[in-house]
């Protein structure tokens, strides 16, 4: 409810004193960029809640979108062969950091900070240039065409995420391998001893984490025209925070993909709250980096609270 607050009052706010911020293409930007941190924070989630971490998503991402890009320009796939591209390519690198985790027991934040530079040195190889120019919008029906893309003033994409956060939210709460999650993080070893197959559930939820990053690159791709090198970077920081600003816990045991479906509407507004009123880029960074301390100092001391109680 608080982030719903935030976020009303953000919207208020920014719709009194920059009316274009309400405008109809201005709603359909900023959940057309919120949709691929939703979409990747829906994995993420259950990752963060099982104490482990991802930070390679972005370098993922911009591996997918360029094999996907190039597909599509170089040798006019359809949109179903590009999805399935993009989910193959997505599960696989998702794959090797589950690998090394799961069986590797490799921690999750030394492994994937290294599959984030393998990834983009991957991603750079694949690019083999500055930039994928031309490519068609044949993914255009999920966000990238303001035109044809949407239903009830929102991206398609944006419903997208929001059908997949119910979803798992669902998995999570109802199904009794959703709430093995939780007890991982929580415990490893004594989930282990209750008969939880620990490395098989965290071996999934990164494979899972790189599907939703395909998906993720599908969006992203929507758009067509143009595919920069840079595209990626910073992605894993946008949906860490929208992770935890939604209520997830950095240590694990606690969090909920609604929780963070509303934190990845609330970086995004932001960002473009930023844009709308003309300040620099970097502010973002500022804004969202206090909103962050300010979830994690809150999260800590819940903690604290229910360790002495």
């Amino acid at each position: 409810m608080v982030l719903v607050i935030v976020i009303a009052l953000l919207w208020l706010v920014m719709g009194v004193t920059t009316p274009t911020f309400v405008e109809p293409s201005s709603v359909f930007a900023i959940f057309y960029t919120v949709a691929p941190i939703a979409l990747i924070g829906v994995a993420m989630t259950p990752i963060m809640c099982a104490a482990g971490i991802d930070v390679s998503v972005g370098s993922s991402l911009a591996v997918v979108m360029v094999v996907v890009s190039k597909l599509i320009r170089d040798f006019d796939v359809n949109a179903p062969i590009a999805i399935a591209v993009a989910l193959l390519v997505g599960s696989a690198l998702g794959a090797i950091n589950a690998t090394l985790i799961a069986f590797g027991r490799v921690p999750a934040m030394v492994c994937t900070f290294g599959t984030l530079n393998v990834f983009r040195y991957i991603a750079l190889q694949v690019f083999g240039e500055t930039q994928v120019a031309g490519v068609p919008g044949t993914l255009s029906f999920l966000g990238g065409s303001i035109s044809r893309a949407r239903f009830l003033g929102l991206p398609n994409a944006m419903w997208l995420a929001i059908v997949l956060t119910a979803t798992v939210w669902v998995y999570m709460r109802h199904w009794a391998t959703g709430r093995h999650i939780y007890a991982i993080g929580n415990d490893a070893d004594a989930a282990r001893l209750a008969g939880v197959k620990v490395r098989r559930r965290i071996f999934m939820l990164y494979v899972f984490c790189g599907a939703m990053v395909g998906v993720a690159a599908v969006v992203s791709v929507g758009s067509g025209g143009l595919i920069q090198q840079n595209v990626g970077i910073g992605m894993e920081m946008s949906v860490i925070a929208a992770c935890v600003i939604g209520g997830t816990s950095v240590i694990g045991g606690r969090g909920t993909v609604l929780g963070t479906l509303l934190g990845a509407v609330l970086v995004g507004s932001v960002q473009a709250a930023v844009i709308h009123l003309h300040l620099p880029t970097e502010i973002t960074q500022l804004f969202v980096g206090i909103i962050i301390l300010i979830a994690v100092g809150v999260d800590l001391l819940r903690q604290a609270r229910r360790a002495t109680s």
